[in-house]
């Protein structure tokens, strides 16, 4: 059974049901709090943790409980309250079921996963001892050594809730990377993929044939030591240090041939004067727009997205967390998927805003890339653009990251802002090693350049005519 349980109601849980649910252990199972209240932890007589549940959070975006469980979910706005169950103590789990299940049953709602929810009978938990608090307080967090903090994660897609973002702080915070565990099944939201650190930190994923391997490079792994790591082929030598690559892996698009879908994949930075009247989130906007025709559907700051797009929220959260850095993730609707994070830092320069974006497309659907260089000039006259990269890529439509070989992206195009393209000596911006010359982009007096490159997805040379752009903007 799932760890993690999760009640969508169209009502907002109040006190007494959520305490109705609380008692499905029966009288003598404690309720204690964490996080500032923000967890509320079902705990056995000795106070150790049985379920943890977060606060409920009001939903207003449409498709997110589709998009993240593939579950129908109520019409929007709906409540969205998650419980989680300690690893390993079965009666826990029943706990989480039962808990989720009387919630909907007393609020109006449905529960998920369904064979989660089987019964709302009082579960009989007795003399059950539950593991010792989470490590770091942390509700999310399984296993903590003194090298990484593991998260066992059973769910249609793993997405960056408030229980992961907080994990993902307190690993940082004490230098510890952090392992995210999965049945092969299971995918990532690209809002963890792009926010996921460097080694130690990986996706491991457990396969009934391969055992555990990583599930963005495919490298069989193995538990030691105090953490999942890569174990070396037999015939590994210090020159060479390769590392198997599990068959569940490899078969990738080899298996399932080219389906013809896509994703685009823009990323780019803007840097704004600091100022008290700016305003940001324009220039995602500007982007979703002009690839779209309209603007994105929600935004928040963890998953579920659960804020409608408003410019004015997004930036007074940011103001209020500034100096320190806010993190976002913006979606789009259904009909097109569309995802992106959002990084906002006050730096010398100003207010920076790094993005990363992608949009998803089907069979017989093309990506819209006549008017990225349109796209591209809105950056550069109106959002402060510095830079802008753009990917095409064979990957799936609907955004998600599966634990298998999926195409790399292929350089699509690249622009400089005009700040950039003034500060370079000479012509060097504008003559390149390129066969085709740069666009020029806004006014002629300060422009900024926009230089295509081939795309072809089924082309890997795109990347070494990006490198030579690179190295020729840079002077070596």
């Amino acid at each position: 059974m799932t760890k993690d349980v999760i009640a969508l109601t169209k009502k907002m849980p109040d006190p007494l049901s959520v305490l109705a649910g609380l008692l499905s252990g029966g009288p003598d199972k404690l309720v204690g709090a964490e996080g500032e209240g923000a967890v509320v932890q079902l705990c056995d007589e000795e106070g150790r943790p049985l379920v943890s549940v977060e606060a409920p959070l009001l939903v207003q975006v449409r498709g997110e409980a589709q998009r993240l469980l593939g579950a129908t979910e109520p019409e929007v706005p709906y409540w969205w309250t998650e419980a989680r169950a300690t690893t390993g103590v079965k009666e826990a789990e029943q706990l989480a079921g039962t808990f989720a299940a009387r919630l909907a049953s007393l609020v109006g709602g449905t529960a998920w996963p369904p064979q989660a929810a089987g019964s709302l009978a009082v579960v009989k938990a007795d003399g059950v001892r539950a593991a010792p608090t989470p490590a770091a307080a942390q509700p999310a967090v399984d296993v903590l050594t003194d090298k990484v903090a593991v998260v066992i994660q059973d769910r249609p897609v793993v997405a960056m809730t408030a229980w992961l973002s907080d994990a993902l702080r307190a690993a940082a915070n004490a230098e510890l990377g952090l392992q995210i565990v999965t049945p092969a099944g299971t995918r990532l939201s690209p809002a963890v993929r792009n926010s996921l650190p460097g080694w130690p930190s990986r996706w491991v994923v457990q396969d009934e044939k391969d055992g555990y391997y990583d599930g963005l490079s495919g490298a069989v792994l193995q538990w030691t030591n105090g953490l999942f790591a890569t174990v070396e082929s037999p015939d590994a030598t210090p020159q060479d240090p390769h590392t198997p690559v599990a068959d569940a892996f490899k078969k990738g698009l080899a298996e399932e041939g080219d389906t013809g879908e896509r994703q685009l994949a823009i990323s780019f930075r803007t840097i704004h004067p600091a100022d008290d009247r700016l305003v940001l989130g324009g220039a995602l906007e500007s982007v979703w727009r002009g690839i779209t025709g309209e603007p994105p559907a929600g935004w928040g700051t963890e998953e579920p997205a659960n804020l409608p797009w408003s410019l004015r929220q997004l930036t007074d959260v940011a103001f209020e967390r500034s100096p320190a850095p806010t993190w976002l993730v913006v979606v789009g609707s259904p009909e097109r998927p569309g995802l992106a994070t959002v990084r906002v830092s006050r730096t010398t320069g100003g207010v920076e805003e790094d993005v990363t974006l992608a949009f998803g497309y089907g069979p017989g659907e093309e990506p819209p890339v006549d008017a990225l260089p349109k796209v591209a000039e809105t950056l550069a006259t109106r959002h402060d653009l510095q830079s802008m990269l753009v990917q095409i890529r064979k990957a799936r439509r609907d955004l998600s990251v599966p634990p298998r070989f999926e195409g790399p992206g292929v350089p699509l195009a690249f622009a400089l802002g005009a700040e950039e393209v003034r500060a370079m000596p000479g012509d060097r911006a504008r003559r390149t090693p390129l066969a085709q010359p740069p666009v020029q982009l806004g006014p002629k007096t300060r422009p900024a350049l926009y230089y295509p490159l081939p795309g072809d997805p089924s082309d890997l040379s795109g990347w070494q005519d990006f490198e030579r752009l690179m190295r020729h903007l840079k002077g070596a």
